[in-house]
C-alpha cells in the first residue's frame, strides 16, 4: 500500500521598515509592524484559516484516516499570536486530532546551518521547545529552512537525536533514482531521509489553475490515479507545499479546497494511505545511502543555495551578521537577542538575489523592495545599528584571547555540571551500598562463641604458681 505524506509549510519573517543611514545610532527599532499585521492577517483569513478548516473536515470525514504534517517557523507563530490568535487555536485543534505531525526546524527560518553550527543547534532547540509548549508535541522529524541539506548538516541533525530528515528530491542528486523511497544519510547512517516529489507537488501548486497546462483541469481522481500508477515498489510520496498556496496563490474560487477534500475518498478507493512522516519511516526501511557533499534546497530550478548566497551582496551581509554570533551569545540583553533572531531570517537575503534566470523573477515577486540593491542597502543600514549595539555590550577592544576564554568557560559549564552530577550519583550509590551492607550484617544471626581451652599464657602462669607453692612447702 502506497503512503502519501502531505507537508504544509508556514513561514512569515519580521519585515524591515525603511531604515536610512541617518537612523543608525538613533533608532533601534527595525520592523514594519503595519506590513506584518496587514500581510499575516490577510493571508490567515484567505489561506491559513480556511485550509485549517479544510484539513479538520478531511480528518473528520475520513474517520481520522487522513493525516499530514505541518512545518511552521517560530517567527510565524509569534506574529500569529499577536495578530491572528484564533489561528493558533486552529493549530491546536489539528494537533489534538492525533493526525497532524509538527516538524522540527529553525526558529527564524534562518541560514544558520550554512553559517554557524552552534547557532543552528540553538535555533532548532528554541523552535522545538515552542512547538512543545503550544501543541504538546516534541518534533521527531527535521525539515531545515527551505529543505537545505548536505552531508555536514546531516551530522548536525543526527547529533540532536533526530532519526528522520526531510529534504528535496533534487534531480541532479538523485539522477536515475526515484524520490519515492526512504534513503539513509551517508555521513549519519542512522538518519533516514525522506525526499519530496517536486513534480507531483508542482502539479497542484503551479498548474492547478493553469489553463495552458496539458493536463488542465486537475481533478482529485486524476491526481490520485497518477499516484496509484507509480511503480508498486515506490511506497512513499512526499508532497511539500506552502500553506498560502491554498486560498492565496490559488484562490478559493479555483476549487482548490474542494479538490483537497475529495482526495481521501479517492485515495481509499485506490488503496492509498495518507500518513505522517513518522508513521511512514516506522514501516519502511532505507533502500540506499545518499551522499550530498554540497548544499541543496527546494528553491529555484538549480535546487542549490544560490538564492541566498549567489552574489557578493548576500555573502557580505551574511559574513557581517554571523561574525558577531559569539558576542551575541554572551550578552543578556533580551532585545538584542530578539533582533539577532529576526535578522537571521533567510527572506532578507532572498530579497538581495540578482539571479537573471527565469526563476529570478519569483524573487522580485516576493520582495518589498524596488531592487536587490535597495534590499541590501536597507538591511546593511539596520545591521550597522545592530552591530553598534553589540559593540556596546562586548567591544572589539576585548581581544580574542579574553573572548575565547569567556566562551570556553561558558561551553565547559555544562560538561562540568554533568561531571559533578555523575560524581554525586556515584558517591550516593556507594553510600547506599554501604548502608545496605551494614543492614544485612545487622540482620544476620550472631554465632555463639566457640569453647576453647585455657590460653597458653594461662597454663604457664598456673604451672608457675604450682611450682612456687611447692617450693614454699619445702
Amino acid at each position: 500500500m502506497k503512503s502519501v505524506c502531505f507537508y504544509f509549510k508556514i513561514h512569515q519573517p519580521y519585515r524591515l521598515k525603511r531604515y536610512r543611514f541617518f537612523d543608525i545610532g538613533n533608532d533601534h527599532y527595525y520592523y514594519d509592524d503595519f506590513a506584518d499585521d496587514e500581510i499575516i492577517t490577510r493571508v490567515a483569513q484567505n489561506s491559513y484559516i480556511p485550509m485549517a478548516d479544510t484539513l479538520l473536515e478531511m480528518i473528520k470525514n475520513s474517520n481520522n484516516e487522513f493525516k499530514c504534517a505541518i512545518s511552521i517557523s517560530g517567527t510565524a507563530i509569534e506574529q500569529l499570536q499577536m495578530y491572528v490568535p484564533e489561528y493558533i487555536d486552529k493549530l491546536r485543534q489539528l494537533a489534538d486530532t492525533g493526525c497532524v505531525e509538527f516538524l522540527s526546524g529553525t526558529y527564524s527560518h534562518s541560514l544558520a546551518s550554512l553559517e554557524d553550527p552552534e547557532e543552528f543547534l540553538r535555533e532548532v532547540k528554541a523552535h522545538d521547545d515552542l512547538i512543545f509548549r503550544l501543541f504538546g508535541q516534541r518534533p521527531s522529524v527535521f525539515a531545515n529552512t527551505e529543505l537545505i541539506y548536505d552531508d555536514d548538516i546531516a551530522m548536525l541533525v543526527a547529533s540532536m537525536g533526530f532519526k528522520t530528515a526531510l529534504t528535496d528530491g533534487a534531480k541532479h542528486i538523485l539522477g536515475w533514482k526515484s524520490p519515492n523511497y526512504v534513503y539513509r544519510a551517508a555521513t549519519a547512517p542512522d538518519l533516514k531521509l525522506l525526499l519530496t516529489n517536486d513534480k507531483l507537488a508542482e502539479d497542484v501548486s503551479m498548474n492547478f489553475n493553469n489553463p495552458e497546462w496539458d493536463e488542465y483541469p486537475l481533478t482529485a481522481d486524476k491526481y490520485v490515479n497518477w499516484i496509484a500508477s507509480l511503480p508498486a515498489e515506490e511506497q512513499v510520496v512526499n508532497l511539500l507545499m506552502s500553506m498560502d498556496t491554498f486560498g492565496s496563490f490559488l484562490p478559493a474560487g479555483t476549487g482548490i479546497f474542494e479538490f483537497m477534500k475529495a482526495l481521501p475518498a479517492f485515495g481509499k478507493e485506490k488503496g492509498i494511505r495518507f500518513t505522517t512522516p513518522s508513521e511512514a519511516v516506522a514501516k519502511l526501511k532505507p533502500v540506499d545511502e545518499l551522499s550530498i557533499p554540497y548544499p541543496i534546497s527546494g528553491i529555484d530550478e538549480a535546487r542549490d543555495v544560490s538564492a541566498w548566497k549567489g552574489n557578493e551582496l548576500q555573502r557580505e551581509a551574511l559574513r557581517k551578521l554571523y561574525a558577531v554570533a559569539e558576542r551575541v551569545s554572551l550578552c543578556d540583553d533580551r532585545r538584542l537577542k530578539q533582533d539577532w533572531e529576526y535578522l537571521q531570517s533567510s527572506d532578507h537575503f532572498y530579497y538581495m538575489s540578482t539571479k537573471n534566470m527565469a526563476d529570478g523573477a519569483s524573487h522580485a515577486a516576493f520582495s518589498p523592495y524596488d531592487s536587490p540593491f535597495a534590499a541590501f542597502t536597507n538591511y546593511m543600514n539596520v545591521l550597522a545599528d545592530f552591530l553598534v549595539r553589540v559593540e556596546e555590550q562586548y567591544p572589539e577592544s576585548i581581544d580574542n584571547e579574553e573572548l575565547n576564554s569567556l566562551l570556553l568557560t561558558i561551553r565547559n559549564q555544562a560538561a562540568e555540571i554533568t561531571s559533578l552530577k555523575k560524581e554525586v550519583t556515584s558517591l550516593r550509590t556507594d553510600m547506599e551500598n554501604r548502608e545496605e551492607a551494614v543492614a544485612e550484617t545487622e540482620k544476620a544471626p550472631k554465632k555463639a562463641p566457640a569453647k576453647r581451652g585455657p590460653k597458653a599464657g594461662t597454663k604457664k602462669a598456673a604451672a608457675k604458681k604450682t611450682k612456687s607453692a611447692e617450693d614454699s612447702a619445702e
